[in-house]
């Protein structure tokens, strides 16, 4: 490197840039999101929260490339995302392994390296030994792992979450939150994660990001330097949900929404 000259500061996994959202036809559009403008940097993990039908899953769909803005810019320098739905989406009629690497095959990863790769994905989602179990004999929480594992096969460095823990009950989310951070500190992947749950986004984000109701606009952004592990009842995250809740109920208050 010569004297004086700099590094570049590196690609952000995800940059929106005035993205906007409507749907139905001339006339009678619906404005879902609006001029939106969002950033995660490599490494990060940022939670998107905001009242029902503010444009959260919308958005990431947007960045998944399942649906198209109507205006502005996405770029995603990394390629394609993995996504991760609130539904685990396993095919039945497939082990859990089975379903793993099928993300495998699609993705090119040769037949002869696809098991050991598989294996190796449901150890690290802490299910090793479940590659030959069918899927209706994984309970709700082991179907989530298996699904998590399916989107880490997919080798993207940016992973997006829609709700994935809300069908699940509190003691069984406690226990994939904490999977899920240390799944993150190891792969250092990039994470969007949609909740309406203000603990949740609080125990998990490095950075929570609020949308306004509809049209989704970003209301707010909060650092959360609260350290790992955290505690979803601690003090800490209390605090900080509490913050965030109040900014969350003035802008239900404001656009009348619930």
């Amino acid at each position: 490197m010569t004297a004086g000259s700099t590094t570049a500061p590196p690609a952000p996994a995800v940059r929106l840039s005035h993205v906007s959202k409507s749907f139905g036809p001339d006339g009678d559009r619906q404005q879902v999101l609006e001029d939106i403008g969002l950033e995660v940097a490599p490494g990060e993990f940022v939670c998107l929260l905001g009242a029902s039908g503010c444009g959260k899953s919308t958005l990431l769909s947007l960045v998944a490339g399942l649906e198209r803005p109507t205006s502005g810019d996405i770029e995603v320098p990394g390629g394609r995302p993995a996504l991760m739905f609130q539904e685990h989406a396993l095919f039945p009629w497939l082990t859990a392994g089975k379903n793993v690497e099928l993300a495998l095959r699609l993705r090119g990863v040769a037949g002869s390296e696809r098991r050991s790769e598989a294996e190796r994905l449901l150890e690290l989602v802490r299910l090793g030994g479940a590659h030959g179990s069918r899927v209706h004999e994984l309970s709700g929480g082991m179907r989530q792992r298996v699904a998590l594992a399916r989107a880490l096969a997919q080798d993207s460095r940016l992973l997006l979450m829609d709700e994935p823990f809300a069908a699940l009950d509190a003691i069984t989310r406690d226990v994939l939150h904490e999977e899920l951070i240390r799944i993150w500190a190891e792969t250092r992947l990039s994470v969007l994660f949609v909740t309406h749950n203000v603990r949740e986004a609080v125990r998990l984000g490095g950075r929570v990001v609020l949308l306004s109701s509809r049209p989704g606009r970003v209301a707010r952004e909060w650092r959360v330097d609260i350290p790992h592990p955290r505690r979803i009842e601690s003090a800490e995250v209390a605090r900080v949900s509490l913050e965030i809740t109040e900014q969350l109920r003035g802008e239900i208050r404001r656009h009348g929404r619930h």
